[in-house]
């Protein structure tokens, strides 16, 4: 179908890389036990992959059929996105929209014309935003969000749709954890409506395009062993099966009579697969008492009892509940925190995956400037990237290249951040690994692991130069800076890898 009115400069979709298309790495998934493998509910389909693609560019130069505005209520957000596309789109969209659409509410999406867009229509949605006290509220309108627009694909017969990010930073949206409702949703409308569309393209750039390249292969694997990857990294909400947020607690069954019937275990002779009813009402043929059932007796003040609980806490369980409770406060922060700041240094990031299938997480203590940085921004940037990758078992990767004293902090502070972070971040660390250790650092980091931070000691691995460390982390899965290869080179030479040593050296 031909654009309307198409002045804008055109981006030709059907010619951008299909996801199927992409290169991907082999992942290594090795389980001890094949009857304990888990299994991914999304399999690998290069039906489903070849209407995928995943482009950084402008969506306003976009010729799919629709393409996607996240704006606000009024539909004049002031975000340089969206300025750009209702300019694009020339006068006649900014009409359209004052006399046909007027508002969108939080969570609902409106379609106009594309009219000097490349684009036939714009689908115009309104993201939440985001508070973590309501998180539960903010998922479910983010994915109602993302519903209303492909309802309106289907409704309008689109066969191609551009879709920007409907969850914003600018609403304090955490990235990854709106990408994964993004990115599940359309996984899901591919899977059962995907004979309806013929492409979707996925418009992410800068900070957005580092989450959706890691979060795209969980939803969309490219091979049998990325979806054995997948299987062990996606979060343990992945919603129903149109993607939409669950929550187990709130699910209510719905019986005949819902008062007088309550669930029986399945019978043989109903074929152990429904679960059966049984009348309440019949094991009570008598009268009811009110006086013989417990939720007449009087019971102690809930916080006294409450109170006496607590006071049976050891102190160790204490100190527990109060850590978890300060760590849960600075997320909080650090959720709501600028950290564009700290992105700019390039100090501490995701790197890929080992070849083991475990998260990179790389710093850079070159690039970290600790005589003149915010510390306090410093450490909300710390759990700001870290919260979501501790789930998992990962690695983290400490490279002292080229660092001077300047880059380094004092041993009190390193304690006072592992005694901050709750216990995933050391219980699924599988190896902290520092790169070009000088005998300084090594002296450094065997006292504080002998005598403060024990529990770290056996999972800190000195490493040498990059030749070791590409055993352990293939080269394509490292995003490293040319100073550290040439620091590599110049303490070490070329080709100095020796397997005995590399050995010796452990975490293989």
């Amino acid at each position: 179908m031909d654009p309307l009115g198409a002045f804008a400069p055109l981006v030709a979709a059907a010619n951008l890389p299909r996801w199927k298309d992409t290169q991907f790495p082999y992942y290594d998934i090795m389980v001890d036990d094949p009857s304990e493998k888990r299994i991914s509910p999304f399999k690998w389909s290069d039906e489903i992959n070849q209407k995928v693609v995943l482009w950084s560019g402008d969506i306003t130069e976009l010729d799919t059929e629709a393409i996607v505005n996240s704006t606000n209520e009024t539909i004049n957000d002031k975000h340089p996105q969206s300025v750009k596309l209702m300019k694009a789109g020339g006068s006649d969209l900014a009409k359209d929209v004052e006399a046909n659409v007027k508002a969108c509410r939080t969570g609902e999406a409106k379609l106009t014309r594309g009219y000097k867009l490349p684009a036939r229509y714009v689908i115009h949605t309104v993201g939440p935003r985001y508070n973590i006290k309501y998180r539960t509220a903010a998922e479910s309108t983010l994915y109602n969000s993302y519903r209303s627009l492909l309802a309106l694909v289907r409704e309008n017969n689109i066969r191609s749709l551009g879709v920007s990010c409907v969850h914003t930073a600018r609403r304090g949206y955490p990235l990854a954890e709106g990408a994964h409702i993004a990115i599940r949703t359309l996984r899901r409308f591919l899977e059962k409506f995907g004979s309806d569309i013929d492409l979707i393209v996925f418009v992410v750039t800068g900070k957005d395009l580092e989450v959706y390249n890691s979060l795209l292969p969980l939803y969309f694997p490219r091979s049998q062993s990325e979806e054995d990857f997948a299987a062990y990294h996606l979060p343990e909400d992945i919603g129903n099966e149109d993607g939409e947020p669950v929550i187990a607690e709130r699910r209510i069954r719905i019986s005949g009579d819902p008062v007088l019937e309550s669930p029986r275990q399945p019978s043989a002779a109903a074929g152990g697969g429904f679960e059966e009813s049984v009348t309440i009402s019949e094991a009570f043929q008598t009268s009811v008492a009110i006086g013989s059932h417990s939720f007449s007796k009087m019971e102690l003040d809930f916080d006294k009892e409450r109170k006496t609980r607590l006071k049976h806490f050891s102190s160790q369980e204490k100190s527990l509940n109060s850590r978890n409770e300060r760590y849960a406060q600075w997320l909080d922060c650090a959720k709501l925190t600028d950290h564009s700041s700290m992105q700019a240094l390039r100090c501490l990031y995701q790197s890929g995956f080992d070849k083991h299938g475990r998260a990179v997480v790389v710093f850079l203590a070159k690039n970290y400037p600790a005589s003149s940085v915010n510390l306090d921004k410093a450490i909300l940037f710390f759990i700001e990237v870290l919260d979501c990758i501790v789930d998992h078992p990962y690695v983290f990767v400490y490279f002292n290249s080229m660092s001077t004293r300047d880059n380094h902090h004092s041993m009190n502070l390193v304690k006072d951040v592992y005694s901050l972070v709750d216990s995933r971040y050391v219980d699924n660390l599988a190896g902290l690994y520092i790169m070009h250790p000088t005998l300084w650092s090594k002296m450094l980091t065997w006292w504080i692991t002998t005598f403060s931070l024990s529990l770290l000691k056996p999972k800190v691995y000195n490493i040498p130069g990059l030749e070791y460390l590409y055993s352990r982390i293939a080269p394509d899965q490292l995003d490293l800076p040319p100073y550290v290869l040439e620091h590599d080179i110049k303490v070490n030479g070329t080709r100095y890898y020796d397997p005995d040593q590399d050995a010796a050296i452990g975490a293989l």
